[in-house]
């Protein structure tokens, strides 16, 4: 996915850089919003731009206001996805937002979990494609409900916390893809979680001591040093 962030905050604006550029997305950021509004309003004449970016935009820059560059792209027939990210939270700031032009709207501080979700939403449905979520997912001999809450490998039930389920669901939700520990300590704990802990090396750890036992074969969690971790077995399915 190509990303276009419009945030004066610097603290944010290398959060959200770092974490999506280590989703693997291609991303692009600006602090104020008029170089932005230029670059949006040319990319749109240039030979779309495949894919189309999806903008992060802030609501409160330090020269032209989010509401002001939304009427503007909107104005100048420019039909990129917008999310407005925003501390303003009230019922008329998100009407006024949505009313600008914007297709979605994220209140601050947010989970990085719930902003990648939001841009794929407003991403798919730009491109007129909303799947069904999957009830079961199935790795190898790992089966999780999601509906029940229930995790069994090989027909033996695993008792999880609500930590360790939310790390198991992030990472069969895509099967074989690396997640960073900065996607998975931003996605189950917060984006305000102190980066330079190691809480999520410990869950990682005792989850492989739940999955894996003498009677399974081999561990499905895999380490990638100084990169990640991911889930991956020879047959994937989903219900």
């Amino acid at each position: 996915m190509h990303i276009v962030i419009i945030e004066d905050d610097p603290r944010i604006r290398d959060f959200l850089q770092r974490g999506l550029a280590a989703e693997g997305h291609q991303v692009k950021s600006f602090c104020e919003g008029q170089p932005a509004l230029v670059y949006l309003v040319q990319a749109a004449r240039d030979s779309e731009p495949a894919p189309p970016p999806v903008v992060i935009l802030d609501r409160l820059l330090p020269d032209i206001g989010g509401l002001e560059i939304c009427r503007s792209l909107r104005t100048a027939g420019v039909t990129f996805p917008i999310l407005m990210l925003t501390a303003l939270d009230s019922i008329e700031d998100r009407v006024s937002g949505l009313e600008a032009g914007a297709d979605d709207y994220l209140i601050k501080p947010f989970a990085f979990e719930e902003l990648l979700a939001r841009l794929s939403a407003v991403s798919r449905r730009h491109a007129g494609h909303v799947p069904s979520e999957q009830r079961i997912v199935r790795v190898g001999d790992l089966e999780f409900d999601r509906d029940q809450r229930r995790v069994t490998r090989a027909g033996r039930r695993i008792e999880l916390t609500p930590k360790e389920l939310a790390i198991l669901e992030l990472l069969m939700s895509a099967p074989g893809k690396l997640f960073s520990r900065e996607r998975i300590l931003a996605s189950v704990w917060g984006a305000h979680e102190d980066p330079l802990t190691n809480i999520v090396n410990v869950y990682i750890r005792r989850l492989r001591q739940k999955l894996d036992d003498e009677h399974t074969k081999g561990s499905l969690i895999t380490t990638q040093r100084g990169f990640g971790y991911r889930l991956e077995a020879a047959s994937v399915t989903q219900l």
